[in-house]
């Protein structure tokens, strides 16, 4: 099994056509809260402030979120894709077993002068998003 990479656009009409899809931002609290997320996003980070370790409860809390439902589709974002595309082969490791991961994430890449939401992304693409 491997985790599978759509676009921004795909994972929106994945989650608009099937409301048990989760879509789960991995990205920080802090990322989560001040850069902005997309709607309907639940936020479970993978590796989090302080110390930006590895969330060793990031399983458990990803089960609780589908209901301990591991055949459950679950579309995974963070800022570019590489976060969401690690944590989704730590959660197949674990037994679940309907991983996507986004690709360009929410920012996507950086462009030529070092800044995101330019080229790329669940922002770029204008796709549903908020931030408090």
């Amino acid at each position: 099994m491997t985790v599978k990479s759509i676009s921004p656009q795909t994972a929106w009409q994945r989650c608009q056509e099937n409301p048990r899809t989760l879509l789960i931002d991995v990205r920080s609290s802090m990322e989560f809260l001040f850069v902005g997320h997309p709607k309907t996003a639940l936020n479970i980070a993978w590796i989090d402030e302080p110390d930006w370790d590895i969330n060793p409860h990031f399983a458990a809390e990803i089960a609780h979120a589908c209901q301990n439902d591991k055949t459950r589709e679950l579309i995974l974002i963070c800022r570019s894709g590489v976060r969401s595309l690690e944590a989704g082969n730590y959660l197949l490791r674990q037994g679940f077993s309907c991983i996507y991961n986004v690709l360009e994430g929410f920012e996507g890449e950086l462009d030529d002068q070092h800044q995101r939401s330019t080229v790329g992304g669940w922002r770029f693409h204008q796709l549903p998003w908020e931030q408090c």
